[in-house]
């Protein structure tokens, strides 16, 4: 069965990607884009497991300079059998992946906003409000992470402001 996020039940996500290989420009030409080449259990899991079509997504641009968080996406697919798994001329190939034995899950997601300004890592470490948040913490590495209603909310609200210290 499909989940639907509901109002009630809508979850909150950071999903990162280098620019380079795939940016919120991208996104927004294309309008929606498969999110393959996942290949961490515990992120697929998030994906498989959690992921609700309505979820909504921060975009956040990792290995950028300055990485952050640039625009919003919406996923707009129940997880799926992600079949790059199987081309052996894909970067994300996995031979241990195959549509009889499927080990990687993807999902689709919907351009929503670019926002008017990048909300970048350090801004988001030095805001006290944002204290927990998976992607300051170090060593937090996962392409795909959970995130609070609270510090969803708080990460719009900054990006819609003029860059400030907090």
């Amino acid at each position: 069965m499909t989940k639907v996020a509901s109002k009630q039940n809508l979850k909150y996500w950071l999903m990162k990607s280098e620019p380079g290989a795939y940016s919120i420009d991208d996104l927004q030409r294309e309008g929606q884009t498969h999110w393959e080449g996942v290949r961490n259990y515990q992120a697929r899991n998030y994906m498989r497991d959690d992921m609700s079509i309505g979820d909504l997504v921060l975009f956040y641009h990792s290995n950028a300079d300055p990485a952050g968080v640039v625009g919003l996406a919406r996923v707009c697919s129940a997880p799926y059998d992600d079949f790059f798994a199987w081309d052996p001329q894909s970067r994300y190939f996995d031979p241990k992946s195959s549509p009889d034995n499927p080990r990687w899950q993807m999902v689709d997601v919907e351009f929503v906003e670019k926002f008017p300004r990048i909300v970048s890592l350090a801004e988001l470490k030095a805001n006290p409000q944002l204290d927990g948040m998976p992607v300051i913490k170090r060593g937090q590495r996962l392409s795909i992470q959970p995130v609070d209603k609270e510090h969803f909310e708080i990460v719009v609200k900054m990006a819609q402001q003029n860059k400030t210290t907090f």
